[in-house]
């Protein structure tokens, strides 16, 4: 009896081994014959997603490079062709440029062997968002850079014209503009009708100028000023610790508004210092090499609050490979859902900066080990602060598309909440 329970027992078991198989839930393969199992049965975690697919305005070029040549005439979109190079000796505005070269990126054809987080395509109906390529920082910069020049004007008018354009395309219709991606790195871009972009995906340098409903992470991207100092390509001396003898270095403008009078404090507090090199500037081309140099021979470099919480000379610093010190209590920075800037930064609160003695000695015994990887580190990652046409692989372009591909999910989910939704904020209400 026990038998012939037994062999039931076993023959039912070997009937579900079977049809297992033959479904194919069990695969006897890989337990033995591992080098059978086909590498493709497991998808890869380094597999490399399909790039954004943007499509770009065509717009006049007084909206964008036509400002970089306001002697021409030529009103029609510019073309890869005749993509003009940023002009030489352009002082602070480069740092604004942002703009530029992402609508560069998208411009540029390539030979296909780079990869690019982002791609042009010419059929709106594919794209996954929208760039509209009006360079609003350097609008300002060229038109109303004084706030109260009659050129200002002129930066306003292009606003007017351009929301225009945009009121009357169906894709900016269909999502409220909301999967839109505006550039808008200077802290007084698109100042006269910003509030009438709120929805769309805003590349800014932080949120130091604007409220919360019009500017946050949610919905925004936080971009690296572009560096104005050059490079530092060949950084191999033997012992980067002792060659920079100066051990914090800030070389700029004093007098800031908002959180930048702290600068004006620390001018008072790092006085007297041997090893402390704090000098009041203004950006100079000589100036800006002069910098260069002190950055290069210095341990740390001192990053104050500007106007806003950010500033140009962190990323200057960075390509310096000169140790960021950062003092804001409310500074965002770009990338961090990737780099964590606790590898090669120095963060101290306006509290602690401000009290004599404290900063200077906690760098002076700032052990030379991790200095020294902080700085290997710095030499790692500083190729994704780096501007060029034409773009290259993890370059901070490709950095910012990458980015924009992050928010997309949020931008769907709140364009079709908003087609069924009688009441949009009714959570509110509660």
């Amino acid at each position: 009896m026990y038998k012939k329970a037994s062999l039931s027992l076993i023959f039912v078991i070997l009937l579900l081994i079977s049809y297992s198989i033959f479904i194919g839930t069990v695969d006897f393969r890989s337990y033995f014959f591992p080098l059978l199992h086909s590498p493709t049965d497991t998808p890869s975690l380094c597999a490399p997603s399909s790039p954004l697919r943007v499509y770009m305005y065509d717009l006049p070029r007084r909206f964008n490079v036509g400002m970089l040549n306001r002697r021409s005439p030529v009103e029609t979109p510019v073309t890869a062709l005749v993509w003009p190079p940023w002009p030489k000796n352009s002082g602070l505005k480069r740092q604004h440029s942002v703009e530029f070269w992402m609508m560069g990126s998208l411009l540029y054809e390539g030979d296909g062997a780079e990869e690019r987080e982002a791609v042009r395509v010419s059929d709106p109906e594919m794209a996954d968002a929208f760039f509209v390529p009006f360079f609003s920082s350097l609008s300002f910069n060229s038109h109303g850079h004084n706030m109260t020049d009659p050129d200002t004007e002129i930066d306003r008018q292009l606003q007017i014209d351009l929301l225009k354009l945009l009121r009357q395309s169906k894709y900016w219709q269909r999502s409220g503009g909301r999967d839109h991606v505006i550039p808008m790195t200077h802290p007084n871009a698109f100042r006269f009708l910003r509030e009438q972009v709120n929805a769309s995906i805003q590349i800014v340098v932080d949120f130091g100028r604007y409220p919360r409903i019009m500017s946050n992470l949610s919905k925004d991207v936080v971009a690296p000023y572009v560096h104005v100092v050059d490079s530092f390509k060949i950084d191999d001396t033997p012992d980067p610790f002792e060659s920079r003898t100066t051990l914090l270095f800030f070389r700029g403008r004093t007098y800031r508004k908002d959180e930048g009078i702290v600068r004006v404090k620390l001018a008072k507090i790092l006085s007297g210092y041997d090893d402390v090199h704090y000098e009041r500037s203004i950006a100079t081309d000589e100036n800006i090499k002069l910098s260069s140099k002190g950055m290069r021979s210095s341990k740390f470099c001192l990053n104050p609050a500007g106007d806003t919480p950010s500033s140009c000379r962190l990323f200057d610093a960075i390509v310096s490979h000169c140790v960021p010190v950062i003092i804001s209590d409310q500074i965002e920075l770009p990338f961090e859902n990737e780099i964590d800037y606790s590898q090669f930064s120095i963060f101290f609160s306006f509290k602690e900066a401000l009290e004599p003695g404290y900063m200077v000695n906690q760098l002076r015994k700032f052990p030379k080990e991790r200095w020294i990887e902080m700085w290997k580190r710095l030499k790692d990652i500083s190729h994704h602060y780096e501007f060029q046409y034409p773009p290259k692989k993890e370059d901070a372009v490709n950095m910012l598309w990458r980015q924009v591909k992050h928010k997309l999910p949020g931008v769907k989910l709140a364009v079709h909440r908003s087609r069924r939704l009688k009441v949009p904020d009714w959570w509110r209400r509660r």
